[in-house]
Protein backbone atom coordinates (compact mmCIF):
# COMPACT_ATOMS: atom_id res chain seq x y z
CA UNK A 1 0.00 0.00 0.00
CA UNK A 2 1.24 3.32 -0.96
CA UNK A 3 0.61 6.50 0.77
CA UNK A 4 -0.20 9.83 -1.13
CA UNK A 5 2.88 12.05 -0.68
CA UNK A 6 2.76 15.54 -2.14
CA UNK A 7 5.97 15.74 -4.85
CA UNK A 8 5.16 19.04 -6.76
CA UNK A 9 7.49 21.83 -5.70
CA UNK A 10 6.00 25.74 -5.34
CA UNK A 11 8.19 28.40 -3.44
CA UNK A 12 6.46 29.50 -0.38
CA UNK A 13 8.12 32.94 -0.99
CA UNK A 14 6.37 36.35 -1.91
CA UNK A 15 7.83 36.03 -5.77
CA UNK A 16 7.19 32.02 -6.36
CA UNK A 17 3.38 30.43 -6.88
CA UNK A 18 1.53 29.97 -3.73
CA UNK A 19 -1.39 28.33 -2.19
CA UNK A 20 -4.32 29.76 -0.52
CA UNK A 21 -3.03 27.68 2.58
CA UNK A 22 0.48 29.57 1.95
CA UNK A 23 -1.32 32.83 1.64
CA UNK A 24 -3.00 32.31 4.44
CA UNK A 25 -0.15 31.79 6.84
CA UNK A 26 1.65 34.41 5.73
CA UNK A 27 -0.86 36.95 6.44
CA UNK A 28 -2.20 35.13 10.06
CA UNK A 29 -1.33 37.92 11.95
CA UNK A 30 -2.69 40.62 9.76
CA UNK A 31 -6.83 40.64 11.37
CA UNK A 32 -4.82 40.33 15.16
CA UNK A 33 -2.65 43.86 13.98
CA UNK A 34 -5.52 45.54 12.89
CA UNK A 35 -7.67 44.63 16.06
CA UNK A 36 -5.37 45.19 18.14
CA UNK A 37 -4.43 48.34 16.35
CA UNK A 38 -8.08 49.69 15.94
CA UNK A 39 -8.80 49.12 19.86
CA UNK A 40 -6.18 50.60 21.15
CA UNK A 41 -6.13 53.78 19.13
CA UNK A 42 -10.25 53.95 20.09
CA UNK A 43 -9.59 53.67 23.89
CA UNK A 44 -6.64 56.17 23.85
CA UNK A 45 -9.27 58.50 21.85
CA UNK A 46 -11.78 57.62 24.03
CA UNK A 47 -10.25 58.87 27.24
CA UNK A 48 -8.48 61.73 26.11
CA UNK A 49 -11.64 62.45 24.76
CA UNK A 50 -13.64 61.93 28.06
CA UNK A 51 -13.70 65.05 30.36
CA UNK A 52 -15.10 62.82 33.18
CA UNK A 53 -12.00 60.07 32.53
CA UNK A 54 -9.36 62.90 32.91
CA UNK A 55 -10.52 64.07 36.55
CA UNK A 56 -8.70 63.23 39.55
CA UNK A 57 -12.11 62.73 41.09
CA UNK A 58 -16.01 62.25 40.57
CA UNK A 59 -17.74 59.29 38.98
CA UNK A 60 -16.08 58.21 35.95
CA UNK A 61 -12.85 59.79 36.39
CA UNK A 62 -9.06 57.76 36.49
CA UNK A 63 -8.37 59.01 40.07
CA UNK A 64 -11.63 57.10 41.09
CA UNK A 65 -11.14 53.96 39.02
CA UNK A 66 -7.54 53.35 40.79
CA UNK A 67 -8.87 54.86 44.25
CA UNK A 68 -11.49 51.52 43.95
CA UNK A 69 -9.09 49.08 42.29
CA UNK A 70 -6.50 49.72 44.96
CA UNK A 71 -7.06 47.65 47.37
CA UNK A 72 -8.05 44.35 45.09
CA UNK A 73 -4.71 45.28 42.92
CA UNK A 74 -2.24 42.43 42.53
CA UNK A 75 0.15 45.23 43.21
CA UNK A 76 -1.11 47.96 44.90
CA UNK A 77 2.35 49.56 44.98
CA UNK A 78 1.51 50.32 41.08
CA UNK A 79 -2.20 52.04 41.78
CA UNK A 80 -0.54 54.19 44.30
CA UNK A 81 2.32 55.57 42.18
CA UNK A 82 -0.31 56.40 39.90
CA UNK A 83 -2.21 58.19 42.25
CA UNK A 84 0.84 61.00 42.94
CA UNK A 85 -0.26 62.61 39.60
CA UNK A 86 -3.78 60.47 38.33
CA UNK A 87 -4.98 62.72 35.39
CA UNK A 88 -1.25 62.64 34.36
CA UNK A 89 -1.40 58.94 34.80
CA UNK A 90 -4.52 59.26 32.50
CA UNK A 91 -2.48 61.31 29.87
CA UNK A 92 -0.33 58.65 29.86
CA UNK A 93 -1.83 55.65 29.53
CA UNK A 94 -4.10 57.36 26.44
CA UNK A 95 -1.00 58.64 24.80
CA UNK A 96 0.87 55.27 25.16
CA UNK A 97 -2.63 53.42 23.82
CA UNK A 98 -2.82 55.79 20.65
CA UNK A 99 1.30 55.55 20.43
CA UNK A 100 1.03 51.70 20.42
CA UNK A 101 -2.23 51.31 18.33
CA UNK A 102 -0.98 53.56 15.57
CA UNK A 103 2.17 51.78 15.62
CA UNK A 104 0.64 48.74 15.06
CA UNK A 105 -1.60 49.84 12.36
CA UNK A 106 1.10 51.52 10.67
CA UNK A 107 3.54 48.32 11.30
CA UNK A 108 5.82 51.24 12.48
CA UNK A 109 8.35 49.60 14.76
CA UNK A 110 6.00 46.99 15.51
CA UNK A 111 7.81 44.43 17.57
CA UNK A 112 8.50 48.06 20.59
CA UNK A 113 4.47 48.82 19.57
CA UNK A 114 3.09 45.27 20.55
CA UNK A 115 5.67 45.21 23.43
CA UNK A 116 3.74 48.93 24.47
CA UNK A 117 1.29 46.85 24.35
CA UNK A 118 1.64 44.03 26.81
CA UNK A 119 2.78 46.03 29.05
CA UNK A 120 -0.03 48.55 29.00
CA UNK A 121 -2.19 45.20 29.20
CA UNK A 122 -0.16 43.59 31.97
CA UNK A 123 -0.45 46.85 33.98
CA UNK A 124 -4.04 46.90 33.78
CA UNK A 125 -4.56 43.11 34.67
CA UNK A 126 -2.31 43.54 37.48
CA UNK A 127 -4.37 46.36 38.60
CA UNK A 128 -7.39 46.93 37.61
CA UNK A 129 -9.06 43.86 36.73
CA UNK A 130 -7.17 41.26 38.50
CA UNK A 131 -9.74 40.94 41.07
CA UNK A 132 -12.51 39.52 38.36
CA UNK A 133 -13.15 36.46 38.68
CA UNK A 134 -13.04 33.78 37.27
CA UNK A 135 -10.01 35.33 35.64
CA UNK A 136 -10.96 34.81 31.95
CA UNK A 137 -13.84 37.27 32.38
CA UNK A 138 -11.17 40.16 32.82
CA UNK A 139 -9.98 41.01 29.19
CA UNK A 140 -6.93 42.49 30.32
CA UNK A 141 -5.65 39.06 30.94
CA UNK A 142 -6.46 38.26 26.78
CA UNK A 143 -4.94 41.51 25.44
CA UNK A 144 -1.60 40.80 27.34
CA UNK A 145 -2.00 37.41 25.58
CA UNK A 146 -3.02 38.80 21.90
CA UNK A 147 0.26 41.19 22.03
CA UNK A 148 2.66 38.25 22.54
CA UNK A 149 2.41 36.95 18.68
CA UNK A 150 3.36 40.57 17.40
CA UNK A 151 5.95 41.08 20.24
CA UNK A 152 7.62 37.82 18.60
CA UNK A 153 6.77 38.51 15.06
CA UNK A 154 6.34 42.33 14.37
CA UNK A 155 4.79 43.68 11.70
CA UNK A 156 6.35 41.46 8.81
CA UNK A 157 3.76 42.56 5.71
CA UNK A 158 1.87 45.68 5.18
CA UNK A 159 3.54 47.30 7.19
CA UNK A 160 6.41 50.64 7.47
CA UNK A 161 8.95 47.95 9.00
CA UNK A 162 8.76 45.91 5.74
CA UNK A 163 9.05 48.93 3.59
CA UNK A 164 12.16 49.84 5.55
CA UNK A 165 13.88 46.22 5.70
CA UNK A 166 12.91 46.05 1.76
CA UNK A 167 15.04 49.48 0.89
CA UNK A 168 17.73 48.46 3.52
CA UNK A 169 17.85 44.58 1.74
CA UNK A 170 18.10 46.89 -2.02
CA UNK A 171 20.62 49.20 -0.69
CA UNK A 172 22.76 46.32 -0.09
CA UNK A 173 22.69 46.65 3.90
CA UNK A 174 20.45 44.50 6.16
CA UNK A 175 19.69 40.87 5.74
Amino acid sequence: MTHGMRTETHTTGLSGPRTWRDTAAHYALLPLRLFLGVTFVYAGLDKLTDSAFMQSGGAGSIGETMRAARDSAAVPALVDLALKSPVGFGYGIALGELAVGLGTLLGLLGRLAALGGALISLSLWLTVSWATTPYYYGNDLAYLMAWLPLVLAGAPYLSVDAAWRTRRRRAGGYR
